[in-house]
């Protein structure tokens, strides 16, 4: 739960600083049956991004990561029945992850794939199961905007979807170096990211402000999971330990002194 702290209190920061530029962010109303408002918007707009970063969960947590993504498509979708799949993916993934040995067999598998391959563990078969499972992540996400719009457009519907994904996973928790890894922190890291980018459209920043942000962000976070960079910041940052107290002499051996 630590982990997801600092996430969720971004998470909580972005939508206020919405609700001061725009007092009316939190209200929805219902027209046709439908909902509207900007936190459906971000439901909406956010539901790819946790569809693709789905799946790039699995492969972070295997020790990998996968580019493609975004070539294969990813992108938006302004329809509403892209919030429930998304949901009924992450359900699925965090069954079959979570109540089933499979999870812990990822897991090993990003800690050392070697060592799990000697243990008798499938280390290829895994790897290559949760790329294809990335892959139709990705695949779905991108059915959802291409019926969006009743067109495709491979060389920019999934631009940059690829760098939203990784960082909704490594913002939830997930580290990079494999093995561990939270769907509920990626949930809550691809919100942060539609809130954000919703944040930048806002409060009137250029959108190329994003790209940076979201860059610099990756850098970061790579660097504060790198192990020596791990190690030197708790030895810098640990307790010193006192040294110990000088141990007084017996009183025979005082008097023999």
């Amino acid at each position: 739960m630590k982990r997801l702290l600092w996430p969720v209190l971004a998470l909580v920061a972005l939508l206020l600083l919405n609700l001061v530029f725009t007092p009316a962010f939190f209200s929805l109303r219902l027209q046709d049956g439908h909902l509207y408002g900007s936190l459906v918007d971000i439901l909406r707009n956010g539901a790819p991004t946790l569809l693709i970063a789905l799946g790039m969960t699995l492969v972070i947590a295997t020790r990998g990561i996968d580019l493609s993504v975004g070539a294969v498509g990813g992108g938006y979708a302004v329809l509403p029945i892209a919030i429930l799949i998304s949901l009924v993916v992450l359900g699925a993934v965090a069954l079959v992850t979570r109540r089933t040995a499979l999870g812990m067999l990822i897991e090993a598998v990003g800690v050392n794939p070697e060592a799990s391959r000697l243990a008798g563990v499938r280390s290829r078969t895994i790897i290559w199961t949760v790329y294809v499972f990335c892959a139709l992540c990705a695949g779905i996400a991108g059915l959802m905007i291409a019926s969006n719009v009743d067109a495709a457009d491979a060389n920019n519907a999934g631009l940059w979807s690829e760098m939203d994904a990784i960082l909704a996973v490594v913002i939830g928790g997930t580290s990079l170096a494999g093995g561990r890894y939270s769907l509920t922190g990626t949930l809550i890291g691809a919100l942060v990211i539609q809130t954000l980018t919703t944040t930048v459209y806002t409060i009137g920043v250029p959108p190329e402000t994003t790209l940076v942000f979201k860059a610099a962000v990756v850098i970061v976070v790579c660097l504060l999971q790198a192990p020596r960079l791990t190690r030197a910041l708790r030895r810098s940052t640990g307790p010193t330990a006192p040294a110990p107290a000088p141990i007084p002499p017996k009183p025979q051996e005082a008097g023999a002194r």
